[in-house]
């Protein structure tokens, strides 16, 4: 017999719960690029996704594919090494399953970090923007379909999806650790071809600070699930149109590669504090 998808995360979460002894507080998801910061957790537990009944697996490059549990900062943390995106060619539940799972496992705060392309003109490759919010393009919500009530209400209220005093806190130990970092609004297209330069002009017209084809649906559920949120966007080139010259994903890893340390401070300092 089918498991309905509330199944399946329950399956998921049995599963997990049964390779750990410890229970995660602080989740992470990885971006591209930031997936070593999972190496520096200690005693820890890695699961691969294909291991995990139901989890789905990422075929980007970039992205490892652990679930990653243990302590990081005197927390216990939770990391995706690597998440799945909406256009590979999976439904939106699916996409945001890994948050669900979280979400079961008790996860209460949840820290998002993506690679972004810049739309704010006085943005430049290797900026931190620290997301104050989304504009949701991708025309689709993973909340569309029967609501389960066990994840959540109907209609959730999404004012404060990123969590004030989380993007207060992040500025902070930025400040501490002279780690210099932007504020924006973090655009979510469905990708994988990167943006037109029709599409950045709009995306700016509207209020965009970044693009990006991953973060907006696992918001949109960790606000669903009633968790505290921070994202992080780390600028690794500029949108289609800024500088006239063709985007590359290689541009993409190599920027996010020369500020991994400073990302990874950060996110270290901000686990610190939550």
């Amino acid at each position: 017999m089918t498991k309905t998808y509330y199944e399946q995360v329950q399956a998921a979460v049995a599963y997990i719960q049964t390779q750990v002894t410890t229970t995660p507080t602080i989740g992470l998801v990885l971006g591209s690029g930031l997936g070593s910061l999972a190496d520096q957790i200690e005693d820890k537990i890695v699961l691969p996704y294909e291991t995990i009944p139901y989890f789905p697996q990422s075929s980007v490059v970039g992205h490892a594919g652990n679930l990653v549990i243990g302590q990081l900062e005197g927390k216990t943390v939770i990391a995706l090494q690597g998440r799945v995106h909406f256009y590979e060619g999976i439904s939106m539940q699916t996409a945001t399953f890994s948050i669900r799972v979280m979400q079961l496992l008790g996860v209460k705060q949840l820290i998002v970090t993506n690679a972004a392309g810049g739309v704010n003109t006085t943005f430049e490759p290797g900026t931190l923007m620290i997301i104050e919010d989304h504009i949701n393009l991708m025309g689709t919500s993973p909340l569309i379909g029967e609501n389960i009530a066990e994840f959540g209400t109907r209609f959730p209220d999404m004012t404060y999806a990123y969590t004030p005093k989380l993007r207060e806190l992040a500025k902070t130990v930025a400040a501490k650790l002279a780690v210099p970092v932007r504020e924006g609004v973090y655009v979510g297209f469905t990708g994988p071809a990167y943006e037109t330069p029709a599409e950045v002009r709009y995306a700016r017209i509207i209020g965009g600070d970044a693009a990006g084809m991953s973060t907006v649906p696992e918001v949109i559920v960790a606000s669903h699930a009633q968790m505290e949120v921070v994202g992080i966007s780390c600028i690794t080139n500029m949108a289609a149109g800024v500088m006239n010259q063709p985007l590359d994903h290689s541009e993409v890893m190599d920027v996010a590669n020369r500020v991994h340390h400073q990302f990874v401070q950060l996110v270290k300092g901000l686990i610190a504090q939550m």
